[in-house]
């Protein structure tokens, strides 16, 4: 195997969790195998530490691994990182012994079977960010859907196989249209690699047809307005473990999708879906927020309202501008971080209260003061309270939306206003309503909760108070994407106010000079 650094970094992220899942199937022992799954979480952060050495003035992609897999079928083991996939690589490496932590009394029954999954999904969701192979891509992105189908239907709620299910067609639809596109652009390329296919320009007919094709998978991976209704059942039902790895991870890898297939493989086609996208978006935006306004149920109220927050994520993508793409990506960042947060604590109240209504936990603050302390500083995250890390994302979008256009902006603020609005009425009822009865099981946080819950706090003040670091280190490969994008369309000859028919007609030449020079020169 050919690697950049010596050592294989990234395949030993995706290998460790399958070894060790293989390893869970000898052990009985519910304790084991917490234990040993836990281990293994803890391994994986440190594996993932040389990540962090990433040079954002440095090659394209960094910690490259390659080696021939099906050279007849012209697909090659490729993996690499860049600023696009760099902090969600890492994000999936933290959430994995939260997980295990946050779960420790909570999942009672298949407890071998439970950590099987997680570490299954682990390892596919990792092996999705760092794939620079489309094929490798694509298994990856497969592989990821049987374990999150199981966490939903054997260890979720009442209607688990309801939501299970929905989540399943869904998914499996947009993966269906993805496979086309994938072997469409094997077919015009001639390659299943990333890079390569990135150096290539195509015509706009064949742009515009794959563009939606990749745009509908991953407008219902993320989930957008409106392919999201598969999302709240997946939430409500899924165990707490399930829903921190849906709400920071899974949604991601439709954004993440936009970044590094549509912006720079369908320049032209995104540039004139931008407007189309941008509008659903804040619609998703608006929606979310208006339906989370009205739940009930804290649970389904955070699973709505990350229909608007990843809403934020879209428009940030399909502004087209540094600002907008930069805010969008921290916006993934936090999401996972403070959503992931969120929904950890509702599971570790459901274990007390058995009740995940709004009515049923009010008052909490008198017998629970530092589980609330935590649930404020993340419910404040969620409704980016300047100081913390949503702030930041938040910002940076809604600056390159005025920045390119003072009506989109304004349309987006009243998002962020509904946020404010849902999560002072949650963390006001929670926090200082009445409380209905006295429950016994109305203990603070234990050492272990502690634990669990600790690391994000952290990173919610970290980012919020010196998002430098991140926004230097993801900037440079968002310059990348959008330069290559801009080369593609003014090569083709692409204007802003071209009709669609006209470009009908345009045809890109085989590669774009410069813009393949510059990317063969900074990949291995």
């Amino acid at each position: 195997m050919m690697t950049q650094n010596g050592f294989p970094v990234v395949t030993a992220l995706i290998v460790l969790p399958l070894v060790a899942a293989v390893a869970l199937l000898f052990m009985r022992r519910e304790w084991p195998v917490r234990m040993v799954t836990l281990a293994v979480g803890i391994l994986e952060c440190l594996l993932a530490l040389p990540l962090l050495g990433y040079a954002p003035d440095g090659p394209a992609f960094q910690f490259v691994e390659q080696a021939p897999w099906l050279p007849a079928l012209g697909m090659t083991y490729h993996l690499g990182v860049d600023g696009l996939s760099l902090y969600m690589i890492l994000l999936t490496a933290l959430m994995l012994p939260l997980c295990v932590l946050g779960s420790w009394t909570y999942i009672a029954k298949r407890v071998t079977e439970f950590h099987f999954c997680l570490l299954l999904m682990t390892s596919a969701c990792i092996g999705v960010f760092a794939a620079l192979d489309f094929v490798l891509f694509y298994v990856f992105w497969e592989a990821m859907l049987v374990p999150m189908y199981l966490l939903i239907a054997v260890w979720g709620g009442p209607r688990r196989r309801y939501a299970s299910i929905k989540f399943f067609l869904y998914t499996l639809a947009g993966s269906t249209l993805l496979l086309a596109a994938i072997v469409a652009f094997r077919q015009v390329g001639g390659t299943f690699s990333i890079p390569e296919l990135m150096e290539k320009s195509y015509a706009f007919k064949f742009q515009f047809w794959a563009f939606l094709a990749m745009a509908l998978a991953f407008a219902i991976k993320v989930p957008m307005f409106p392919f999201h209704t598969w999302l709240p059942a997946a939430h409500v039902e899924a165990p707490a473990a399930g829903s921190v790895l849906l709400a920071a991870i899974l949604l991601k890898m439709g954004t993440y999708g936009f970044l590094r297939f549509c912006l720079p493989l369908t320049p032209a086609a995104t540039e004139t879906f931008a407007p189309l996208m941008i509008a659903v978006s804040i619609a998703g935006i608006l929606y979310g927020g208006c339906i989370a306004l009205g739940q009930t149920d804290i649970k389904k109220l955070i699973a709505y309202s990350s229909v608007g927050h990843m809403g934020f994520v879209t428009l940030g993508i399909f502004l087209l501008s540094t600002k907008g793409v930069s805010g969008a990506i921290l916006q993934m960042l936090n999401h996972g971080i403070t959503t992931g947060g969120l929904f950890m604590m509702i599971g570790l109240l459901y274990e007390r209260s058995h009740s995940r209504e709004i009515g049923d936990n009010q008052g909490l603050g008198k017998f629970m003061p530092i589980f609330m302390f935590l649930f404020g500083l993340f419910s404040f995250s969620s409704l980016a309270f300047p100081g913390t890390n949503s702030f930041v994302g938040e910002v940076l979008v809604l600056i390159g939306a005025f920045q390119g256009n003072t009506w989109i902006g304004f349309a987006a603020v009243p998002g962020a206003m509904l946020a404010a609005a849902y999560m002072l009425r949650l963390l006001q009822r929670v926090t200082w309503g009445e409380p209905s009865a006295y429950k016994a099981s109305w203990k603070d946080l234990g050492v272990r909760e502690w634990a669990t819950l600790a690391p994000l706090a952290v990173l919610v003040f970290y980012i919020g108070l010196a998002p430098a670091l991140a926004i230097t280190t993801i900037e440079p490969s968002i310059d990348r994407t959008l330069a290559t994008l801009r080369a593609k369309n003014l090569a083709m000859g692409l204007t802003k106010d071209m009709p669609l028919a006209e470009r009908w007609q345009l045809s890109g030449p085989l590669a774009v000079a410069g813009v393949s020079d510059s990317i063969r020169k900074e990949h291995p």
